[in-house]
């Protein structure tokens, strides 16, 4: 504990240059007392602290005193700065290192890439979940990626969408991956004969614990591969069918800001020629007939459901119902 404080006390200086005991006080949460004692220990220690009179005064180490990286470009060092999202590493368990790790880097750099860096953290920020999207509730996210760290099994209760709703899982965890604000577990079943590989929404997790079982990592299992290969038939089996619809260009240029990425990749590529009125047909993924109802509202006048017939049947409805509220003013 204490030689963690001499640490960062050391870094505080390094980096900040002179402070006052009081002001290293509230940093490090301690008395202005133990501040003397520290800077007395690593006096003795051949640190070179020497403090400075009067009201602007305060201890400041001697001129040079500094270790370096070697080796490392200006580019480099403000890419290291952007590598850390702090909301992540909050929701890791891991804030606290991360503030320190940051404060040794830094502490670390020579003095011209030191300032490329904090101009990097001055202009750029990454802030990792999508727009209208309050966090999600992650109790287990910190012991599940300890057992990932740790190789170690998990048992598990976990909600999904299909019946039955909750179910228990025993896996093998192999990593966990932060997309668009969202976390997820890839994990193998321990129990499963193939060992089949997926993901699992770490929010839907209510039950969590680290088994004293050693975790089974496939030969050659590399994360970023298998999660980029999982996403893509993840977002092809999603959509099991599809909408022909008739319409306007500017839908058709309007539906990348308000539709999944999929559906308006595809809506674009098989889009034809516009026709007399510059409506287009062309055809959209759907996950099911209330999917494409719920999305194609969006689209309001300027899209016509061509098929299939229920999903045409079911917007007509709600159009009817619609007209009857505005322009009749009676409920439906």
């Amino acid at each position: 504990m204490r030689a963690g404080r001499l640490l960062s006390l050391l870094l505080l200086l390094q980096t900040r240059g002179r402070m006052t005991a009081q002001a290293l006080a509230e940093e490090l949460e301690v008395s202005v007392r133990t501040v003397y004692r520290d800077v007395e220990s690593l006096n003795g220690s051949g640190v070179p602290i020497y403090a400075d009179r009067g009201p602007a005064g305060g201890y400041q180490l001697l001129d040079g005193y500094r270790t370096r990286l070697t080796g490392m470009t200006g580019d480099e060092a403000a890419t290291l700065v952007l590598a850390g999202i702090p909301g992540a590493a909050a929701e890791l368990g891991l804030k606290s290192v991360l503030a320190a790790a940051e404060l040794k880097l830094r502490a670390a750099l020579p003095g011209e890439l030191a300032g490329r860096a904090d101009g990097v953290r001055e202009r750029f920020h990454l802030d990792a979940p999508g727009w209208f999207r309050a966090d999600e509730p992650v109790p287990h996210l910190a012991a599940l990626a300890g057992a990932v760290w740790d190789a170690r099994q998990v048992s598990v209760r976990y909600r999904r969408w299909k019946a039955p709703r909750e179910v228990s899982r025993t896996l093998s965890p192999l990593g966990v991956v932060l997309k668009a604000g969202r976390w997820y577990l890839v994990a193998a079943r321990a129990s499963a004969p193939d060992g089949r590989i997926t993901a699992y929404r770490v929010a839907s997790v209510l039950d969590a614990e680290v088994l004293d079982l050693p975790a089974v990592r496939p030969p050659r299992f590399d994360l970023a591969t298998f999660w980029q290969e999982w996403t893509e038939r993840y977002e092809r089996s999603v959509y099991t069918g599809t909408a022909t619809v008739r319409m306007t260009a500017d839908a058709l240029r309007f539906m990348a800001f308000v539709f999944p990425p999929e559906m308006s990749r595809v809506a674009r590529e098989r889009a034809g020629e516009p026709d007399e009125s510059g409506r287009v047909v062309t055809e959209v993924p759907i996950e099911s007939i209330k999917h494409g109802h719920t999305e194609l509202l969006k689209l309001g006048a300027n899209v016509e459901v061509l098929a299939p017939p229920p999903l045409r049947e079911m917007l007509a409805e709600t159009t009817r119902g619609l007209a009857q509220l505005y322009l009749e003013g009676e409920p439906p």
